[in-house]
């Protein structure tokens, strides 16, 4: 924690004039690596707390508050950054690209290396797609076909409405989830998730003692991720690669304290944890960040371009589909994986040649 802070005071002191000319291979190289190594192990730090609390609160509520810790930053750097009409579509659509095939294909297949089939919970599986479909949909695809406002954008009164539905819907998913059908996302053994856990883990703290470190090990990342952006867009301005690179690299590393605790569940045959995690990840990132962008264009009377080129939509659609065919049973294995994982290449090599 004390490297953490330390690097993210000199960033904060030095940060412009040191990253204001990466011309320099050897500078360039230091700073990107420096900031990546703290990132990452701050990340590993987030891991091992939200970890702890999961032990503590049990299941669904110790991944949910994983899940709303990464998207709560999520949304924070959607609107402290540029100011770009797209920025929010093009981060929401990473984060499903990302979670829904990289990280759901990457604990799919190991898991099943590891445990060829797994098993877990199918109707809180079916209970996150429910959502997600038809709000992605809603958020990313229907803009494009709207008429009452100009381009890939929805009307004053369309935005509004997308807003209250998206948070009631949530709001009424975490009831389900927490409260009245808590059983649908724990592991159909009673019990075992949580012992598995706490082998692993051994003794925890308070949920205090959890809960603020693991807020305090997030709040660098928050930072850190905005300064590591300007090394990585000058790496893909020197490489010539697509700009489209960036935000999908500065995704990625807000999604890794999920990616890691996703993969170690699945890697203990926990998937059920992994499916928490990466599903609720994906629900969150839609039905509150599209609130959130949209309620800030309605009181900035700034343009929120939300709909999808027709490529993307095309993608989107077939991993939506997917996603609802691989867990139409109760137990995965390595196949499934491994399709996630090639929509996935797909969608990078879309990033570099559209």
């Amino acid at each position: 924690m004390l490297v953490a802070y330390v690097t993210t005071a000199l960033f904060l002191i030095f940060g412009k004039s040191w990253l204001h000319d990466l011309s320099n291979p050897l500078w360039f190289t230091l700073m990107l690596v420096w900031l990546l190594a703290v990132i990452t192990a701050a990340a590993f730090a987030v891991v091992h707390h939200a970890e702890s609390l999961a032990v503590r609160l049990g299941e669904p509520l110790g991944t949910l508050v994983l899940t709303l810790a990464v998207i709560g930053i999520e949304v924070m750097m959607m609107l402290t950054g540029e100011g770009k009409p797209a920025l929010a579509r093009d981060a929401m659509f990473g984060v499903v690209m990302i979670v829904l095939n990289g990280m759901v294909g990457l604990a799919l297949l190991l898991g099943g290396l590891r445990h060829h089939e797994q098993e877990y919970n199918l109707r809180g599986a079916n209970s996150f797609l429910s959502l997600i479909v038809p709000l992605t949909v809603l958020g990313l695809v229907l803009p494009n076909f709207t008429e009452a406002s100009p381009g890939p954008t929805l009307s004053g009164f369309q935005s509004a409405f997308m807003v209250v539905m998206s948070i009631s819907i949530y709001v009424i998913f975490l009831i389900i989830q927490n409260w009245r059908h808590r059983e649908y996302f724990v592991r159909p053994v009673g019990g075992q998730a949580i012992a598995v856990a706490e082998a692993d883990h051994g003794e925890t703290n308070s949920l205090t003692y959890h809960g603020t470190l693991l807020v305090m090990y997030l709040l660098p990342i928050v930072f850190l991720s905005e300064e590591i952006a300007l090394p990585i867009d000058h790496g893909i301005e020197v490489l010539h690669a697509p700009a489209a690179l960036g935000g999908f690299l500065v995704a990625a590393l807000i999604l890794s304290p999920e990616s890691l605790s996703a993969t170690r569940a699945a890697l203990a045959n926990d998937l059920q944890r992994s499916i928490n995690i990466l599903l609720g990840s994906v629900l969150a990132s839609i039905g509150l960040t599209i609130p959130a962008v949209l309620t800030i264009g309605l009181v900035t009377h700034k343009t929120v371009v939300l709909g999808l080129d027709p490529a993307n939509t095309l993608l989107l659609i077939l991993t939506l589909a997917v996603s609802a065919l691989t867990f139409t049973r109760d137990r995965t294995n390595v196949l499934m994986g491994a399709v996630h994982l090639l929509l996935f290449l797909a969608y990078v090599m879309l990033l570099f040649e559209h």
